[in-house]
């Protein structure tokens, strides 16, 4: 049988140019395997070997790694995607995970923001500089449309359109689909087009919408980077990432009494139970419940 690393690269090369999936999606499958391929090198194994004991031994490598449950069961569901490939391919004749269990993670709430909090995030950058209205509309837009941060650095003017009030977006799986935008985030983001922009373009340079001081567009980097620094000026304690606002994004208009297959559609979520993790709730809506319904509220 053809060796495990080649037949990784192959695999790898599937994903990328038949199921097209993002760079982000890539690097986690990539390290996934690729650990998994060390793995059977030291166990000098192959594939078409590989059994339940050789299953519970990876499984044991990965737990005396430090890796936690969340984490070890991403690498299963790679390493079954892996096989799985290979019996399409017919290198195999059924997958030796097909029936294996991954380690039971649980299901934690999704970190989200309060509405003082995403208020303060929103108005920290300043506005008298093009950093400051890049990031104010890149900040509005995340929080108004519940953007992935591979989507806002993708976006290009074209995927604008401010007079009906939406974006197009390019998402996961390359599925276009298109998100309504608050007016508030489409002002913000018509005046960093007017003021900010074209203190960055440079020549015959990208049609990116978000650019850096370069004329290129920003990286996934840099927008994590920017949210960082202007949660550190609006004093937000916790830890905040691009994801953390559209959790916020789901969560509230969820709380708000939103529609579950309206959000799922404005996420770009395939699967609907995805979408239901937001269905929690806030605890301002339990103090507001408290405050409405107790006799003492």
């Amino acid at each position: 049988m053809e060796e495990i690393d080649s037949l990784a690269d192959r695999f790898l090369l599937h994903l990328r140019t038949e199921r097209r999936l993002s760079p982000h999606t890539l690097d986690a499958y990539g390290g996934d395997v690729r650990r998994f391929v060390a793995h059977m090198t030291l166990e000098g194994g192959a594939p078409d070997r590989f059994d339940r004991p050789a299953y519970l031994r990876f499984l044991g490598a990965l737990r005396e790694e430090g890796l936690c449950a969340r984490s070890t069961a991403r690498h299963v569901s790679s390493i079954r995607s892996f096989f799985r490939w290979m019996v399409r391919e017919g290198l195999l004749a059924a997958s030796p995970l097909a029936d294996a269990r991954a380690p039971k993670t649980g299901r934690p709430l999704p970190k989200y923001m309060t509405h003082s909090e995403v208020s303060a995030l929103l108005d920290a950058p300043v506005s008298d500089t093009p950093e400051g209205l890049r990031d104010r509309a890149m900040l509005s837009l995340l929080y108004a449309s519940g953007l992935r941060a591979s989507e806002v650095v993708a976006l290009r003017m074209e995927n604008v359109d401010a007079a009906a009030g939406f974006l197009r977006i390019l998402g996961k799986g390359s599925k276009e689909r298109v998100v309504p935008v608050a007016r508030k985030a489409l002002d913000d983001l018509a005046v960093y087009m007017t003021l900010g922009r074209p203190a960055f373009a440079r020549k015959g340079a990208t049609n990116a919408l978000f650019l850096s001081r370069r004329g290129t567009p920003i990286t996934r980097q840099t927008l994590w980077n920017r949210i960082k620094y202007w949660s550190l000026i609006a004093g937000i304690r916790q830890d905040i990432s691009p994801h953390t606002l559209r959790h916020s994004f789901a969560g509230h208009l969820l709380a708000g009494g939103a529609d579950l297959r309206a959000v799922q559609a404005m996420l770009g979520h395939a699967d609907i139970a995805t979408t239901q993790i937001y269905t929690f709730v806030t605890p301002e809506r339990l103090l507001e419940t408290h405050r409405r319904h107790h006799p003492r509220g």
